[in-house]
C-alpha cells in the first residue's frame, strides 16, 4: 500500500507539470498561429476580369460577359510589402487584353516600330517675281527729240544688239563734228617735228572721243564716224540688256532731257519666286536647299529652284519669314506676280518613326499603346520628335520591333481608365508604388511575436460599388 502511495504520487506531479507546461507553450504560440491562419486565408488566390473588375471567382476561366481571360485578384501582401507576383499583377491592371472579337470590333490594328530615314515638308504659298538683277532702264543720256521709235508696245521683245529708239540732239551733232575736226587735227599735226605739237593733235582726239561716250555713243559707232567722215543726225539708242518691255513711257516724236527713262526692260528667262514660311518651320529652311515650284496653270509639271536668300525680319501680320528661291523660266511660263505653290523637303536623318496616329497626346505626356503579348496591350509613355504628314519620331519610350496600336488606340485607352487601369496616372504605367502608400502598422499583442496586418493598396475608384460580387 505504501508502495502505490510512492509510486502515484510522482505520476501525478509529472502529469499536472506536463498539462501545465503545454498550457504555457500554447499560450506563447497562440499569436503565431493566428498569423499563419492569416496568412492561410490571405494565400487564398481569386479570379477577376481585367475589364469588368466586379467579376470575382475562385477559380481561372474566362469572363461571362466579355469572354476574357481571367487575371489573379490582387489584395495586397503581408507587411505591407508585395511579392513579385503581386507587383506584376498590379502591373497587369494597367495592361487591357482584348480577344479576337473584341480587335475586329473595335478596329484594332497593330505595326512594328522601325527605324527609317524620315523627312519632312514644309508647305508654303509664294508669289514670281522679277529677277531684279535682270532689270533695266533705258534712259536718255542727251536732250533731244525721239525721231523714230523701234519698239511700239509692252511686250515687245529687244535685244541689246538693235536699237530701240534714234534721238536727234543739237549738241550730239556739235560733239561729232568736233571728233572729226581733232581727227583732221591729229593727221595733220603728227607730221610735226616738235614732239609737242604732235603728240597735242592726240590730245585732242582722246578729249572728242570721251565727250561722245558721256553721251552715250558706243566705240564701234564711233569708228564708224570715223569712216564715214560726217556726223550722224540721229544717234541710236540701245538697250543694256536682252528681254521683254514691261513699261513704255514715250512716244516718238516728245521731246526728252537728259537722264529721262525710255523703257523698263525685263529679262524673265529666269524668275524669282518669294515664298512665305511659318515662324515654326523656317529654322529647317536653309540657303542652298532645293525648292519644288507648282502651279495651277501647269498641273503635273513641277519647277525646281534653290534658296537663294532668306530675308532678315518676320511679318508681324501673317507670321511668316520670305524666303527667295531662284529659278530658271523655261518658255517664260511663270509670269511675275502669279501664286504658285512651294514644297520643301527637309530631311530629317534616321530614326525609330511610328505612324501618328499611334501616338495619344493627353496635353501632359504622350502614350503609346503597345501589344506586350498577343491580344495584350500596355501603354508606354514616349518621347517624340519631329513629325511629318503620316509618321512621327520617337526618341525615347520604343526600341525597333514593338508593336504599337495604330487604330483604336483610344478605345483601348478608354477600356483601362474604366477599369482604373495605368491610362490616367504615370505611377500606375510603370507598377511603381505610390508613395505614402504600403507602409507597415504594427498589429498583434505586444511581446508575442505577432505578424503584423496587412495593408491593401489604395482602392480603385470605380463607377459601380460591386466588388463583392461573385459569379
Amino acid at each position: 500500500m505504501a508502495l502505490t502511495k510512492k509510486i502515484a504520487i510522482p505520476l501525478i506531479i509529472l502529469t499536472a507539470a506536463a498539462f501545465a507546461g503545454g498550457g504555457w507553450y500554447a499560450w506563447q504560440h497562440r499569436g503565431h498561429d493566428h498569423g499563419a491562419g492569416g496568412e492561410t486565408a490571405q494565400a487564398k488566390v481569386q479570379y477577376t476580369c481585367s475589364m469588368h473588375p466586379f467579376i470575382i471567382k475562385d477559380r481561372p476561366g474566362t469572363c461571362p460577359i466579355c469572354g476574357m481571360e481571367l487575371i489573379k485578384k490582387v489584395d495586397g501582401a503581408a507587411g505591407g510589402e508585395m511579392t513579385a507576383e503581386q507587383k506584376q499583377q498590379t502591373e497587369m491592371l494597367g495592361h487591357v487584353s482584348l480577344s479576337p472579337t473584341q480587335r475586329v470590333m473595335a478596329n484594332v490594328a497593330t505595326v512594328e516600330a522601325k527605324r527609317a530615314s524620315l523627312s519632312k515638308e514644309i508647305n508654303a504659298v509664294g508669289i514670281v517675281q522679277f529677277d531684279q538683277s535682270r532689270q533695266a532702264k533705258v534712259t536718255a543720256w542727251i536732250a533731244g527729240r525721239l525721231d523714230k521709235l523701234h519698239v511700239t508696245k509692252v511686250g515687245d521683245i529687244v535685244s541689246k544688239e538693235r536699237p530701240v529708239a534714234e534721238v536727234y540732239s543739237p549738241d550730239l551733232v556739235a560733239s561729232q563734228q568736233e571728233y572729226l575736226l581733232a581727227v583732221k587735227s591729229r593727221d595733220q599735226l603728227k607730221s610735226s617735228s616738235i614732239p609737242s605739237i604732235a603728240g597735242s593733235g592726240e590730245g585732242l582726239v582722246a578729249s572728242a572721243r570721251q565727250r561722245l561716250m558721256l553721251f552715250g555713243v558706243k566705240e564701234s559707232q564711233i569708228a564708224d564716224l570715223e569712216r564715214a567722215g560726217k556726223p550722224n543726225i540721229r544717234l541710236p539708242i540701245y538697250t543694256p540688256l536682252s528681254g521683254v518691255v514691261i513699261e513704255k513711257m514715250m512716244q516718238q516724236g516728245q521731246y526728252v532731257n537728259t537722264g529721262d527713262v525710255l523703257f523698263n526692260i525685263a529679262d524673265l528667262s529666269r524668275v524669282w519666286v518669294e515664298v512665305e514660311v511659318y515662324e515654326n518651320e523656317f529654322p529647317n529652311i536653309h540657303i542652298g536647299q532645293e525648292v519644288e515650284i507648282r502651279s495651277q496653270s501647269f498641273p503635273g509639271r513641277p519647277f525646281t529652284g534653290r534658296i537663294a536668300y532668306i530675308y532678315p525680319f518676320l511679318d508681324p501680320k501673317t507670321r511668316t519669314v520670305k524666303a527667295r528661291v531662284e529659278m530658271a523660266n523655261p518658255g517664260m511660263k511663270l509670269k511675275p506676280d502669279m501664286f504658285v505653290n512651294a514644297v520643301i523637303k527637309v530631311p530629317l536623318g534616321t530614326a525609330i518613326v511610328v505612324p501618328v496616329t499611334a501616338v495619344i497626346d493627353t496635353g501632359k505626356r504622350k502614350v503609346v499603346w503597345v501589344e506586350s503579348d498577343p491580344g495584350m496591350f500596355e501603354p508606354r509613355d514616349v518621347q517624340t520628335g519631329q513629325q511629318t504628314d503620316d509618321m512621327v519620331q520617337i526618341l525615347s519610350g520604343l526600341k525597333v520591333g514593338d508593336k504599337v496600336a495604330v487604330s483604336g488606340g483610344y478605345l483601348i485607352d478608354s477600356e483601362s481608365q474604366l477599369k482604373g487601369g495605368a491610362g490616367q496616372d504615370h505611377s500606375q504605367h510603370t507598377g511603381a508604388k505610390p508613395e505614402g502608400k504600403g507602409q507597415p502598422s504594427p498589429a498583434g499583442h505586444e511581446g508575442h511575436g505577432a505578424t503584423p496586418q496587412p495593408v491593401k493598396p489604395a482602392p480603385v475608384k470605380k463607377s459601380l460599388n460591386m466588388d463583392d460580387m461573385k459569379m
